[in-house]
């Protein structure tokens, strides 16, 4: 850990793909030596983010919101336990957060709070002009996803969609491939959020999860809002984590785009089960009608002819996996079982062990700095997407991960849900870059001084 503070002490980089300026840059804000950061939402998630950005020395938090005062109250101690000063805290009610955002003092704000808050707070920290850091997913309707666009644009305050998974090292090796053509000529992907969440959705009230049945007001943490949502819709709640990736390797917005999905859900069996096993058959909860199909399965067409297959699967038992395959004319690589096959190189007809494939091809980004991410949370990808956030804020320029990144990315959740509920009919993704797309140039993110 103390390797990780000397480096981001003494180090000058800059996040990966910052310094290309993109169509849509808007003007730079001048260069800050030091950022003052406002956040909006200490729970699990935003303390992970509190704790990366407390090792920087370029960094001040300068305030904090939460309704919850015990989170505040942990947020305080951690930031005052690093010899920072204490923050102004801001929680009296579900919009004192728009109290933080008045701040002179705030540059720059991470929101890291339940999902229906995430548009409406990333609006007010635009029009504030604050550099907006904005977590996954960054909106739920489609009307949600143009406003991130239409503020970003009104206002020239940029916002960058906070997908820690685009940083992972594994995904970074792979796009350092498909940047040097290894695969040939893209084709497809397979992506998706495979994660069993039924101890997340529901627990008991002890910490961290009991396996107790409760979700809403009786519950902690993700449990009190996002089981909700299961109740409500049928649609793929949670994209961004497979498909940001993969849209990054296919350059999405960036000289392609998402053209149409089809989606389909199966039954909803799995949250009902999990209250029967654990809370009885006559627990309320065995009541609930769950909306959520238990697998959702999204195929999207893009502009330059690649499928993608898009999966959610969070409420059956299984491993965890993000279910990657990144497939050329010349062979593909599938993170399930590590394997990958190059036409040519390996045997016909077999898989190869990717690990030394995923060596070779390691990013320059990894390579340089992968040992000061130890321990900055999910593998150390955390402390990628707070330093690019960090560092383009400083810089005042487009975030390698912007608004209509964000927007895109996040409309899989609505055309989702409507597509399910016609019987898997084809709906149409919105050209969030009004046409820019076709002459926006992708950024580099091989090349690039770090």
């Amino acid at each position: 850990m103390d390797t990780r503070r000397d480096f981001i002490k003494k180090s000058a980089i800059v996040g990966a793909g910052i310094s290309l300026m993109p169509s849509f840059g808007f003007a730079a804000h001048g260069h800050l030596n030091k950022l003052n950061i406002g956040m909006i939402g200490v729970g699990l998630r935003g303390t992970n983010h509190l704790e990366n950005l407390l090792l920087r020395d370029d960094v001040n938090i300068t305030a904090i919101c939460d309704i919850d005062p015990g989170r505040t109250k942990l947020a305080t101690e951690k930031i005052t336990g690093k010899g920072g000063k204490k923050p102004l805290v801001f929680g009296k009610d579900s919009h004192d957060y728009r109290n933080l955002l008045a701040l002179d003092n705030v540059d720059a704000v991470v929101i890291s709070t339940p999902w229906l808050w995430h548009t409406r707070m990333a609006k007010d920290a635009m029009r504030a002009g604050k550099y907006t850091g904005l977590e996954v997913s960054a909106a739920n309707t489609l009307e949600e996803c143009w406003d991130l666009v239409n503020v970003h644009e009104e206002t020239g305050t940029h916002l960058m969609i906070l997908e820690n998974v685009n940083y992972r090292r594994d995904i970074m090796a792979v796009l350092n491939m498909v940047r040097q053509n290894v695969f040939g000529e893209l084709v497809h992907f397979r992506c998706g959020y495979q994660h069993d969440l039924r101890e997340v959705k529901f627990n008991n009230g002890k910490q961290p999860y009991g396996g107790g049945v409760e979700f809403g007001e009786k519950a902690i943490s993700e449990a009190k809002w996002r089981t909700q949502h299961s109740v409500l819709r049928n649609a793929d709640l949670y994209p961004t984590h497979g498909v940001g990736p993969i849209a990054v390797m296919c350059d999405i917005n960036r000289g392609n785009r998402f053209l149409s999905l089809t989606s389909h859900a199966t039954k909803s069996v799995g949250l009902h089960n999990y209250i029967v096993q654990h809370g009885g058959e006559n627990h309320p909860n065995a009541k609930v009608k769950f909306k959520l199909g238990d697998i959702v399965t999204s195929t999207i067409e893009t502009a330059n002819g690649e499928t993608i297959i898009v999966t959610h699967d969070t409420n059956l038992p299984r491993p965890y996996s993000l279910g990657f395959r990144v497939q050329g004319a010349n062979g593909l690589w599938e993170v399930d079982g590590n394997r990958i096959h190059i036409a040519g190189i390996t045997e016909a007809h077999q898989w190869d062990d990717a690990d030394k494939w995923l060596e070779k091809y390691d990013h320059p980004l990894w390579k340089k700095y992968g040992e000061h991410a130890t321990g900055a949370g999910h593998g150390g990808m955390d402390f990628f997407v707070i330093h690019a956030f960090v560092e383009s804020a400083k810089l005042g320029v487009a975030p390698p991960l912007d608004a209509y990144d964000a927007a895109a990315w996040s409309a899989i959740t609505p055309l989702s849900e409507v597509s399910i509920e016609n019987n898997g009919e084809p709906q149409d993704f919105p050209d969030f870059t009004r046409g820019g797309w076709i002459n926006r140039k992708p950024y580099d993110w091989i090349k690039e001084e770090y």
